[in-house]
């Protein structure tokens, strides 16, 4: 039993929550690349000997925190905690064991005390470029996509692996802002050791047994609760998604029991031979994401709360790849996951759950063409990131221009223009984007974006919801699909593929809206007035889908 009050212990557990923050923070400010910087694209926790997640950055996003807490455990499996040394640091971005593609680094370093492991320090973040093909969907396998690095060392007792941060460099387009973003990874492992251990000098307590025991039980118990007020059932849906070379079909059964809740994407469609494919790793962290969105979301994040969630998929689906399918843009459909889950919960739980949102990020890798570089013009390589909307809630509207299911903030207009050749002549709200309800969907976005040097340059196009718009729920209306054209064109450009911009192009993309929630005739006139008044909805748009003659 231990001899700390239950008090007491929580007081712990905040420190724990306090301290994982400081090193998700401590990630962010030291890192180059914007996508990190200024975007939040990371994950920070702590870890106890088990390899058990303890606590997670509140900063953060799914697809790095949940895949992290099962990374870890791959990391010391492969790495015995009697082999491992003080200021020693492992790494590696495999896909499959990491988060989900090249491109996310995975870094994890054992805490010592008194010259013995007491615990983990765990982060991610994502690095703009790995050579390859790069961060696009054309790869035909994981070896066009990049440089994958095995677990191994990068830190051995507080020497660098200059060898591999060398190798590393060599094989990107931006090696300064890679070597940067390494050492950032490192610093926040090295934050969150060395608090973790002053915390644990200060409370006196040589290992984190009681207090690790107590967090993941605790957690277990208010999760057993609130998934034992859902009733019991099975639930499924079917999500139809753009695709690449076809429209794909994502399908999904959720399966409730009194103490667990479990999906299956048995039905959903095969692999593409392009990079939207999905580890399962990757598939499993946003659709428990979602679920734990519904499900005691007042529940912090860790071993215990996650642990009555299971994903399973038939391999060989396209949200269960195998090596060595290309993933790079694994997020395209993986962020589709929470609707389609969702959909399922909504069956069991018609007044909690959302319409259906943008989901995925509108994630724009832009770098040189290639004859700028063969003429000595100017080399980059960025990653920007932007965001549609949100779908209507059974009690408000939805957010517009919001990083749900991501968490990956929108790249700032005066950020990208500092560090890429390009100009933002125009981010602006979608009028008309957000579908009619009861509640109204959340705005997408107009990007307008040209090449600031007289050069042109590549876009690595990966974006869905182009031909799938985000459904409303009980009787609200879709949201608006998104779209990608160049100003004056008569077309509009495919969501996926590599598009080459022209030094003379203007090129739009707008983002999904999301979908309404609820009857439009039932929406309270003063907040249709208002969307009106804001140049949210239009005058015809207020008379076609909410009957208004204001």
């Amino acid at each position: 039993m231990s001899k700390f009050s239950s008090a007491m212990l929580q007081v712990m557990w905040n420190r724990l929550l306090a301290l994982v923050e400081e090193q998700g923070q401590t990630l962010i400010r030291a890192a180059f690349s914007p996508i990190v910087r200024e975007c939040g694209d990371i994950s920070a926790g702590i870890f106890d000997v088990r390899g058990r997640m303890l606590a997670q950055a509140v900063t953060g996003t799914p697809g790095h925190i949940n895949t992290m807490a099962e990374a870890v455990i791959h990391l010391i499996n492969r790495f015995p905690i009697q082999s491992m040394k003080p200021g020693d640091i492992y790494m590696t971005n495999d896909p499959w064991l990491a988060s989900g593609h090249l491109n996310d680094f995975l870094l994890l370093m054992p805490a010592f005390r008194e010259g013995q492991v007491v615990g983990f320090t765990s982060c991610t973040s994502h690095l703009v470029d790995l050579g390859g093909l790069g961060m696009g969907p054309e790869g035909s396998d994981i070896y066009d996509e990049g440089l994958l690095i095995p677990p191994c060392k990068l830190v051995e007792e507080g020497r660098l692996n200059t060898f591999l941060m060398d190798l590393v460099k060599a094989n990107s387009r931006e090696p300064i802002a890679n070597e940067g973003d390494i050492y950032a990874l490192i610093a926040c492992c090295e934050a969150g050791a060395r608090r973790l251990v002053e915390m644990m000098d200060e409370y006196r307590i040589a290992d984190l047994d009681f207090l690790a025991d107590y967090i993941i039980e605790t957690s277990h118990r208010g999760t057993l609760e609130a998934i034992a007020a859902i009733p019991e059932g099975t639930y499924r849906n079917v999500l139809k998604a753009d695709g690449y070379e076809n429209a794909i079909e994502l399908h999904a059964t959720l399966t409730v029991t009194k103490d667990a809740m479990h999906v299956d994407f048995a039905g959903t469609s095969e692999c593409s031979a392009k990079g939207i494919n999905v580890p399962l790793n990757y598939a499993t962290a946003y659709t428990v994401f979602a679920l734990r969105c519904i499900v005691g979301p007042d529940i912090p994040n860790n071993a215990g709360s996650l642990a009555p969630f299971s994903v399973d998929g038939p391999q060989g689906c396209i949200l269960n790849a195998l090596r060595p399918a290309p993933v790079a843009m694994r997020h395209t459909l993986g962020q589709m996951t929470p609707d389609l889950v969702l959909g399922c919960l909504h069956q069991a739980l018609p007044d909690k759950v959302p319409a259906e949102g943008a989901s995925c990020m509108f994630d724009l890798p832009m770098r040189h063409a290639a004859e700028v570089a063969r003429k000595g013009g100017r080399r980059f390589a960025v990653e920007l990131v932007h965001n549609g909307g949100t779908g209507a809630r059974p009690y408000a509207d939805g957010l517009s221009a919001t990083a749900y299911p991501s968490g990956v903030y929108g790249s700032q207009v005066e950020i990208t223009e500092a560090v890429a050749p390009v100009t933002i002549w125009r981010r602006e709200l979608r009028q008309d984007s957000g579908g009619a309800g009861q509640f109204r969907g959340g705005l997408g976005q107009r990007i307008e974006v040209t090449s600031a040097n007289g050069e042109p340059f590549l876009v690595f196009l990966s974006v869905e919801r182009l031909k799938h718009a985000a459904r409303g729920r009980c009787g609200g209306k879709p949201g608006a699909p998104g779209r990608i054209r160049f100003r004056g064109g008569d077309e509009d450009l495919p969501g996926k593929g590599e598009l080459r911009v022209e030094e003379s192009d203007h090129l739009i993309f707008e983002t999904p809206g999301g979908g309404g929630f609820g009857d439009s005739r039932d929406r309270d006139p003063a907040a249709l007035a208002r969307d009106v008044e804001r140049g949210i909805v239009s005058t015809s748009a207020a008379k076609r889908d909410y009957g208004s003659n204001s």
